[in-house]
């Protein structure tokens, strides 16, 4: 009951992302580049969840700079289980075309969702960034080892590595 209530849940929360995005790309933003973050190991404890962040951000275009970021995702809601090798992706959108060093970090905050056994899927929605007009695209892809099911609200902070 509970596997396919989080499975209609997460559904959901894909499907109005799709929206979402498609909304986003035609009234304004240009995809720069993509987002790949490794969550640190960790346990949930069925109410919070905390793990550290290591991301490298990758433009699209040729020449692009590739910029490093530390940070930390917290979940809090629904969190029970263990989490290993978890991979998030972003699609990166800005207002502008033009991108530096650090002018992802900020604070992006959403709905979250993951079930897993052995292997899982998740998805995240978030919304936020710098105040230089950069986002990150509303839902990442998660894959990760363990087993988990989690469900509720992410905040993600993100810092620029020199």
């Amino acid at each position: 009951m509970k596997r396919s209530l989080l499975s209609l849940v997460l559904g959901v929360v894909l499907a109005a992302s799709a929206n979402l995005v498609q909304a986003q790309a035609q009234s304004k933003g240009v995809t720069v580049g993509t987002l790949e973050c490794h969550e640190a190991s960790g346990n949930g404890l069925v109410f919070m969840s905390s793990r550290d962040l290591d991301c490298t951000f990758s433009g699209l275009n040729k020449g692009s700079p590739v910029a490093r970021y530390t940070g930390k995702i917290n979940r809090y809601g629904l969190d029970f289980g263990f989490t290993q090798n978890a991979v998030l992706l972003w699609g990166v959108v800005s207002t502008s075309d033009k991108f530096a060093p650090g002018d992802l970090a900020g604070k992006y905050g959403g709905l979250t969702a993951q079930i897993g056994f052995g292997g899982g899927v998740g998805a995240n929605v978030l919304f936020g960034g710098s105040n230089r007009g950069f986002a990150l695209q509303p839902v990442s892809i998660e894959g990760f080892n363990g087993a988990n099911i989690a469900a509720g609200i992410a905040a993600v902070e993100l810092r620029a590595v020199s």
